[in-house]
């Protein structure tokens, strides 16, 4: 006799004087024709004894000679499960339960779980926990279907596999397509289809899925109330902190390398600093200081060479990176000042040969990063000639080059290098399309595969800290989300995550009265203080909630196009 846990308290007990030995009576037949039912819909009331019943036993030693299975001693199949594998593993625990139909080459781990008329064929592997809802289809192989001159049923199957890890539940009527990774504790919406990899602790869902959110992921509340109190100090503090920086007329400040010195570019942040709260430093002459700027410009080539950096002899001056940054620095604060450049920028003004021989002749191998901020210049003077005076091709010469450019698989221009990785070409991608793609308002190319790279480098580096954790650092990857996160929603739950990190960091490392330091370990500073703003702004824009910050950026860091003189 077998003891039996649950309703029935015998199962096919001798009953004295009623029936032959070792048969079941009648009501008990009928009880445990009932449970066995149940078990191919309800398959988690199984117990111990119905895993030892004989029944069992013996269809899973069929199973082990039929379809190469293998299973542990606490593992269970419904009767009415249909198993057609040449391999199979079911682990500690773990169910397939009636009408569900497995096939192929597939491997459970411990206390997985199939529900009645899922589908799970190819090869597939699971890791522990993993949860399969009903009519769930897990799709391990593919039909080849290229070749049009070939019926679709004689072309040759494909199989990538499909990996499945811990801790994931699959809703009823999701799809999981061959060559699929899910990561673990991912959760797949009820009726997604997967077609693409799910990041560990990602909740999918949508045809084709996509992250919603993470498991555990903090609320926007949190970043919207952290926005607020920055916001607040900011707005308060701006103009003690501007007249911190400023010495007679003019403004010093410490730049990105630690060094105290006067530069043109101290003046224009604090310039934008101010424009950013919607008003104008204290005691600033607005036509006298749109006049000194203007001033700046070179007649000739149109540039801005810095009036405190004495030229290199020999130098062109559209080698000058000062001249070429001062493009932007200057040329947005005559703007920001309601201004406009006296001169167009003829130093960009090239036919296509001698444009593509410049744009080929920068450091797209050994710095990346200072290639885009070339490409950043050439496209701002090409903005600032189509709306104040008149351009010529250059333009789409620009733009074809960089179309032709690209690497397809990293969405970025440049190379790697190998004591910075990913680095150079992901801050040289803000650069570049900053003064190309954002400012003329056109979509980036191959926007996917930049999301990917701006999102491994950023992992590359532990999402940056200590001397990496630099406004130049989180701005060349917010912006570069945000902006190819306006064309599709890929990935958009870990740049999200990205951002919420960004604001409750920022507001951390505010120093009251003084602003933003650059980098940690450094004091603040203008170029600090309008940087870490404007990252700020960025972020909460990417979140969808920059109406909730006090600061958004008018000049150099701005998110949209202004116009296009067309």
């Amino acid at each position: 006799m077998i003891e039996k846990e649950g309703p029935l308290t015998r199962r096919f007990a001798p009953t004295l004087g009623s029936e032959p030995e070792g048969r079941p009576s009648p009501p008990e037949e009928a009880a445990w024709a009932d449970h066995e039912a149940r078990l191919q819909f309800l398959t988690w009331d199984r117990t111990p004894a119905d895993i030892e019943a004989p029944e069992h036993r013996a269809r899973q030693a069929r199973l082990v000679e039929t379809a190469g299975a293998s299973f542990h001693p606490t593992a269970y199949v419904a009767a009415e499960a249909a198993i057609f594998t040449t391999h199979l593993v079911l682990g500690e625990a773990s169910w397939i339960a009636g009408h569900a139909l497995v096939r192929g080459d597939v491997e459970f781990g411990a206390h997985c779980t199939v529900n009645p008329y899922a589908m799970i064929s190819g090869r597939v592997r699971c890791g522990d926990g993993v949860r399969i809802a009903s009519h769930v289809s897990i799709v391990g192989f593919n039909h080849g279907f290229d070749d049009p001159s070939v019926p679709i049923h004689r072309q040759k199957h494909e199989s990538l596999g499909i990996t499945i890890g811990d801790d994931v539940w699959i809703g009823a009527n999701a799809v999981v397509l061959d060559g699929v990774t899910v990561g673990k504790g991912a959760v797949i919406a009820a009726g997604a289809v997967v077609s693409r990899d799910v990041p560990d602790l990602a909740i999918v869902g949508g045809v084709p899925a996509k992250v919603v959110r993470y498991r555990g992921q903090a609320v926007k509340g949190d970043a919207v109330a952290s926005l607020a109190r920055l916001g607040a100090a900011a707005q308060a503090q701006w103009p003690d902190i501007l007249a911190r920086h400023r010495q007679g007329g003019n403004y010093v400040s410490r730049e990105a390398d630690g060094t105290v010195r006067a530069s043109a570019r101290h003046r224009n942040d604090a310039i934008e600093i101010a424009a950013g709260f919607g008003a104008v430093s204290d005691g600033l002459d607005v036509a006298r200081t749109l006049g000194e700027l203007q001033d700046l410009q070179d007649p000739v080539t149109g540039l801005f060479p810095d009036p405190h950096r004495p030229p290199v002899a020999g130098q062109a001056m559209r080698d000058d990176g000062l001249a070429l940054y001062n493009v932007l620095s200057v040329g947005y604060a005559i703007e920001v000042l309601g201004g406009q450049p006296k001169y167009p920028v003829a130093a960009v003004e090239l036919g296509a040969a001698e444009l593509c021989d410049w744009l080929e002749s920068l450091t797209w191998r050994e710095r990346a990063w200072g290639a885009g901020a070339a490409v950043d210049a050439i496209g701002t003077a090409l903005y600032f000639n189509a709306r104040y005076f008149s351009t010529g091709r250059a333009r789409e010469t620009l733009f074809g080059w960089l179309a032709m450019k690209q690497d397809r698989a990293s969405g970025l221009w440049g190379s790697t290098t190998a004591a910075e990785g990913l680095l150079q070409p992901v801050n040289g991608f803000y650069r570049l399309t900053r003064g190309t793609y954002a400012q003329f308002g056109l979509p980036v190319p191959n926007a996917e595969r930049a999301i990917d790279s701006v999102l491994a480098n950023y992992r590359n580096y532990g999402g940056f800290s200590e001397r990496t954790y630099t406004a130049c650092n989180l701005l060349d990857t917010v912006h570069p989300l945000l902006l190819c996160l306006r064309q599709t929603d890929y990935r958009r739950a870990e740049a999200e995550t990205i951002a919420r990190a960004v604001i409750t960091r920022a507001e951390a490392r505010w120093v009251p009265g003084e602003g933003f330091a650059f980098a940690d370990g450094q004091a603040a500073s203008l170029q600090g203080t309008e940087m870490w703003l404007s990252v700020v702004h960025l972020a909460a824009d990417l979140l969808g909630i920059a109406g909730e910050f006090a600061f958004v950026p008018k000049g150099v860091h701005r998110t949209r196009a202004v116009g296009l003189g067309l």
